[in-house]
């Protein structure tokens, strides 16, 4: 098969195909609204058991802590775990809000516990470029690691995660708090660090809410909050992808993310090396293989996925606050391009300076060719329902 022109699909939050902006439309950071307390009556009746006051008490946060718990885990799925974790001992538990702090704050607590019985019983995840060296541009990439690593794309639209800060004294904006490197880095801290530094600098409690929430003292908080500020600096960038896309703003990022369709469904190497950054990186989880610098991208490109062999369309959306294309490969059976892999673009200036890859194709094949031609093995039913699914893109495009 060969590489040919077509028709660059964007999807809305529901799914369907539109000829729509970018998604990305201009979030001046501002700060979230505080929420009223609730009505003590609501309280009262849900803490007797009334399924319908305690969805009114919860619902407001449902968004907002499903995303604490994603910094927290790094997963999706693990997510949903610890928020239905948090929701059920919430019900179990109202009867003993005293009302001594926010229902926010109390809600918190009890995900942040939850999130930490995780973190005992698991590795942490992690990407790629995390996990072990590039590899030579030349050689085919590598078979994938089998245990659960991955960190994993986190739907910030369809969560409807809120933009600009969570609290006033909040240093991060809430999208900036599920960008990749951020939560990547996180995921390299101490479990009481993480959860520090998200409570702290991502929702924007004091330290002496902070310790109260840990049981510990404000000075222990502090200066768990000073080791975490200093390793996640080492490893995040100097300016935040929402910063980025600002400063990009929308007519310059459609035509950034135009240029990399454009080069990708045409299988023009030079065309999409020239949208990298000199020191890029390119990973593919669940694979462990990652490649590195514009050259060595370019190289590995060359060889495999603009080689010719296979055709590509896209569709555009957004992943952990930042642009995302899902892309299609084309089936000869079924005649439709198929779900492949959702792309994530890291941005630095008018560059791409990092692309993760997340795969949904299977990775049972035993012998190690079959990853060389990964756009011919089955779906892995998992991965299509983490990322295409949860990202309500379609199934098929024709």
């Amino acid at each position: 098969m060969t590489c040919t022109r077509g028709e660059t699909h964007r999807a809305d939050s529901s799914g369907t195909l539109a000829a729509s902006n970018l998604l990305l439309v201009d979030r001046t950071p501002s700060t979230r609204a505080t929420m009223p307390e609730p009505d003590a009556g609501v309280v009262a009746a849900a803490a007797t058991g009334d399924e319908r006051s305690f969805a009114e008490l919860v619902e407001p946060y449902r968004g907002e802590l499903h995303a604490h718990c994603y910094r927290m885990l790094g997963s999706v799925y693990d997510a949903d775990d610890a928020l239905q974790e948090t929701l059920l001992r919430a019900w179990r538990g109202l009867a003993g809000f005293q009302g001594r702090s926010s229902l926010r704050s109390w809600l918190y607590t009890i995900a942040t516990n939850a999130c930490l019985t995780q973190i005992s019983r698991r590795p942490k995840r992690v990407l790629p470029i995390d996990y072990g060296p590039a590899a030579d541009p030349h050689d085919a990439p590598g078979v994938p690691i089998v245990e659960s690593v991955w960190l994993e794309p986190y739907p910030d639209e369809t969560i409807e995660l809120a933009d600009g800060l969570a609290a006033p004294e909040a240093q991060y904006e809430q999208r900036e708090g599920v960008e990749l490197a951020f939560v990547a880095a996180l995921q390299h801290l101490a479990p009481n660090q993480r959860v520090v530094l998200i409570l702290r600098e991502v929702l924007g409690f004091s330290a002496k809410e902070t310790a109260a929430m840990l049981e510990t003292t404000v000075a222990s908080v502090n200066s768990a909050m000073q080791r975490a500020r200093a390793a996640v600096d080492e490893r995040v960038p100097a300016q935040s992808q929402q910063a980025t896309l600002r400063t990009l703003g929308d007519d310059g990022l459609r035509e950034l993310v135009d240029r990399y369709v454009d080069a990708w469904e045409r299988c023009d190497v030079d065309a999409f090396a020239a949208l990298l950054a000199e020191d890029a990186t390119f990973a593919m989880p669940p694979l462990a293989t990652w490649y590195r610098t514009r050259d060595g991208i370019s190289t590995w490109a060359s060889g495999y996925p603009l080689s010719g062999a296979w055709r590509w369309r896209t569709v555009l959306t957004r992943a952990n606050g930042q642009p995302a294309l899902a892309f299609y490969a084309w089936d000869e059976e079924g005649q439709a391009y198929l779900p492949f892999a959702l792309n994530v673009l890291s941005l630095r200036g008018g560059e791409v300076s990092d692309v993760t890859a997340f795969i949904v194709r299977s990775t049972d094949a035993p012998e190690p060719e079959a990853y060389t031609r990964l756009p011919e093995q089955p779906m892995d039913a998992r991965r299509l329902t983490g990322t295409f699914g949860r990202f309500g893109l379609p199934d098929r495009l024709v």
